[in-house]
């Protein structure tokens, strides 16, 4: 008999969830410098991505010194500042302890981010218009966004400076869901850390704080085909970070527990529970703390060993 895969939580598989997510996986057509700069610990190349007629800017941050690095794909936020966009790399923004790209440069990795559609350089046409055009089409706009972002992987395991068996990804907010969607969907990804936006599809709909989330999120069919904890427990055995605020509305404590419970099974079916840590922090809300930044970045130096550089 064949498998029923529009039973309620029945994606279990790369195939099935690109399939709810109406897309597919993609890969640049070309990829060009249009600048370098060297700055006093770190290089920032400023990129134009293409695929499909579609012109994409990209920000990458690297450190000096030659070699093979490990690779982090970068997945920046949402919070309405659509003008924002890869820039956040280089710049950060209000949520962050200042931004990582130069910081993780100086520790030695390569860092990329993309604009998503809607933002930076793509903010025309907006979310909503964009979410309309993409189902009327028959696809979705959380597709699009991670077939680019997978296409972006792509292209660090292609770099010469970047070790494509030491890639991982990290992202908040918006970009945190980004990270652990495509990590769930491309094993390139070895190692994944998301902050503030961890959380229960069906949960938040109940304590009806899913209108908080963006309009990017909207998957036709979501909730009874699949579930947030089963999608990041894809990831297992893989290392995986998880950290949110305990007073962030975007993630309520029932909503994180309820995701929680089926990413912590899927990694112990995995033989693989020391692979998995969640971080709550008491009186938090959407934004990174301190001691979120240093349990990232020990994350990240545990896992894709950047010393090794």
């Amino acid at each position: 008999m064949a498998q029923d895969t529009t039973a309620p939580h029945g994606t279990d598989s790369i195939a099935q969830l690109w399939q709810l997510l109406r897309s597919t996986s993609k890969t640049f057509i070309s990829v060009s410098t249009t600048a370098v700069e060297e700055r006093e610990d770190h290089a920032v190349e400023h990129l134009v991505l293409s695929y499909d007629n579609v012109q994409i800017r990209g920000l990458l941050t690297r450190p000096l010194a030659t070699g093979r690095h490990p690779g982090l794909l970068y997945a920046h936020a949402h919070g309405r500042r659509y003008e924002i966009g890869a820039s956040e790399l280089i710049e950060g923004r209000a949520a962050l302890q200042g931004a990582y790209g130069p910081e993780l440069a100086r520790a030695g990795y390569v860092s990329i981010c993309i604009d998503m559609p809607t933002f930076g350089e793509r903010a025309e046409p907006g979310e909503d218009a964009m979410v309309k055009a993409t189902l009327w089409r028959g696809t979705t706009l959380m597709g699009q966004m991670l077939g680019e972002l997978s296409a972006a992987v792509g292209y660090l395991t292609q770099r010469n400076d970047v070790d494509p068996e030491r890639i991982g990804a990290f992202g908040i907010s918006m970009g945190a869901t980004h990270s652990y969607m495509l990590a769930a969907l491309d094993p390139r990804i070895r190692a994944v850390a998301h902050l503030c936006c961890y959380a229960e599809f069906d949960t938040l709909i109940e304590v009806n704080h899913h209108d908080l989330h963006g309009h990017y999120l909207t998957i036709p069919g979501f909730t009874e085909v699949t579930s947030v904890g089963k999608i990041a427990g894809m990831i297992a055995p893989r290392p995986q970070l998880i950290c949110n605020g305990a007073e962030d509305p975007l993630t309520p404590p029932t909503a994180i527990q309820r995701a929680l419970a089926e990413t912590e099974a899927a990694y112990e079916r995995a033989g693989a529970g020391g692979n998995l840590t969640c971080i709550v922090y008491p009186e938090v809300g959407h934004f990174e703390t301190p001691s979120m930044r240093r349990e990232v970045l020990s994350f990240l130096a545990q896992h894709l060993q950047p010393e090794r550089s």
